[in-house]
């Protein structure tokens, strides 16, 4: 059996352990996507606005440092 051979046949056997364990995944329904993306962008805000805050403050103190 050529390389070429041995390296399509393991091709296809990935391909189909790949889709032998997508089957047994449990994929969320549409209302669990939906809330767990409200939760992850709700994170993603209350995150960016203390980074921002944080952000803003040690500037403050960072000029009353320096001047």
């Amino acid at each position: 059996m050529s390389k070429v051979q041995e390296a399509i046949t393991g091709i296809k056997a990935f391909v189909e352990d790949v889709r032998n364990e997508l089957k047994k995944c449990s994929w969320p329904t549409r209302a669990e996507l939906f809330e767990s993306t409200v939760v992850v962008i709700v994170s993603v805000l209350i995150v960016g606005v203390f980074v921002g805050v944080s952000d803003v403050v040690l500037l403050a103190l960072l000029n009353l440092v320096i001047h």
